[in-house]
């Protein structure tokens, strides 16, 4: 089916959809931050030391290296959405799991389930906005759905401290397994794939007058995508870093849990304008290169303080952070596509983007505990600036082409901006 000429009236409105899906992204991320703003109490009531203790986190990634691919092939066969209503239940799996949990094994395994659900939605949600939203707005919509870690993570640090307060442990995740529960429920009834059918049927619908390319490997790895995924691994490291350890940091500086959780994912918050922001100005200017450069010169040194500092300038840091910094998921989503030369391999493009994400959780949150131990929170806090600046530099070497330009060199017409 030619989905290329169907009229823009045949789509769900830009901002219905990919609200729908953030709210599902947003209940599976809770399930990956529900654990850093309460870790010390974990740790007490499990009997953990602090290097298995980060095994909390970075063994939730474990699944994004090993099943992001093959994701990528589960969501060309059953559909995008489909993948989406999987993670949900897949998170509401291991989060009983991990409810029920009365050793640290068992804790941790949970936290894998968990992990599985975080790859089919990684993998799957912006195949969905490039399915489901008009062509013009999917730059828009793309900077809606990455918010979906940023927000994840704050309100995983915001609200943690609090529910566990008033529940305790198991009572925190049950609640968290209800908020997945009614964020899937939303999405599996009112969002609707367009004209129904499969996902394969409109992966490549702004590349309908291309000859299809049979899906494999081919044209993946070139130089640019290489360059991007470089960026993208630093980009994750340094996210996993202070998301995972600046609450652990400042509540040793004698801040309660709650304010702990806010302060460090204050950026996360503020992303919520900036993120929507970076997503029209790539709309409109086209300057893709210079918007992913600036967003990712600006976390090495954030994090550098947000992991060593808990003054006037830890604040200053969250929101530079978060009106800069965390414009960069959005432009990875925006580049990331036209760097991919196999257009129909999309899907497992995809894959390698997730598993470059997972990758980059899984290091971030297992070398910084060596670090950590060797040289403290300064050493932390400078690790993660010079991978911001390693991340900085790859992006600067890839060679980024406009929206337009990517069109023309596909032989399809452009899709005109977002309004």
């Amino acid at each position: 089916m030619d989905t290329s000429a169907r009229p823009r009236s045949t789509y769900q409105h830009h901002v219905f959809v990919s609200v729908l899906l953030v709210i599902a992204g947003i209940a599976v991320a809770l399930g990956q931050f529900k654990v850093p703003s309460i870790m010390p109490a974990i740790m007490e009531q499990f009997d953990l030391d602090v290097g298995s203790a980060s095994m909390l986190m970075s063994v939730f990634t474990l699944a994004g290296i090993f099943l992001s691919l093959p994701t990528g092939f589960l969501a060309r066969r059953f559909g995008a959405k489909n993948m989406m209503v999987a993670a949900v239940v897949v998170m509401v799996v291991g989060t009983a799991v991990g409810a029920l949990a009365t050793s640290a094994a068992v804790l941790v395994l949970s936290r894998a389930v968990e992990g599985v659900a975080l790859v089919f939605c990684g993998v799957s949600a912006p195949l969905a906005i490039r399915a489901y939203v008009a062509p013009d707005k999917v730059g828009f919509a793309s900077g809606i759905w990455a918010l979906w870690f940023s927000l994840g993570s704050f309100f995983g640090g915001v609200l943690t401290p609090t529910v566990f307060g008033m529940v305790g442990f198991q009572g925190t995740w049950c609640v968290m397994a209800g908020i997945a529960l009614a964020a899937g429920g939303l999405m599996l009834l009112f969002v609707r794939p367009v004209g129904g059918g499969r996902f394969l049927e409109r992966t490549a619908r702004t590349y309908a007058d291309v000859p299809r390319a049979k899906m494999g490997l081919r044209g993946l790895f070139n130089r640019n995508m290489l360059l991007v995924l470089g960026g993208f691994l630093m980009f994750n490291m340094v996210l996993i870093s202070f998301l995972s350890f600046s609450p652990t940091f400042l509540q040793g500086e004698g801040m309660d849990a709650t304010l702990a959780g806010f302060a460090s994912t204050l950026p996360m918050l503020v992303a919520v304008a900036s993120s929507p922001l970076f997503g029209v100005l790539a709309d409109k200017t086209g300057r893709l290169k210079t918007l992913i450069v600036v967003s990712m010169l600006v976390m090495g040194p954030c994090a550098l303080v947000l992991l060593t500092t808990a003054g006037p300038a830890l604040w200053a840091a969250a929101l530079v952070m978060g009106v800069v910094g965390l414009g960069a998921p959005t432009m990875f989503l925006i580049v990331y596509p036209s760097v991919v030369e196999n257009k129909d391999a999309m899907p497992i493009a995809m894959g390698f983007l997730v598993l470059t994400q997972s990758l980059g959780q899984f290091l971030g949150s297992s070398i910084v505990p060596v670090v950590l131990e060797a040289g403290g929170w300064t050493a932390a806090g400078i690790f993660a600036l010079a991978l911001g600046l390693a991340g900085t530099a790859l992006l600067a070497f890839a060679r980024l082409e406009t929206p337009a330009k990517v069109a023309a060199a596909d032989g399809v017409d452009a899709p005109s901006p977002a309004a």
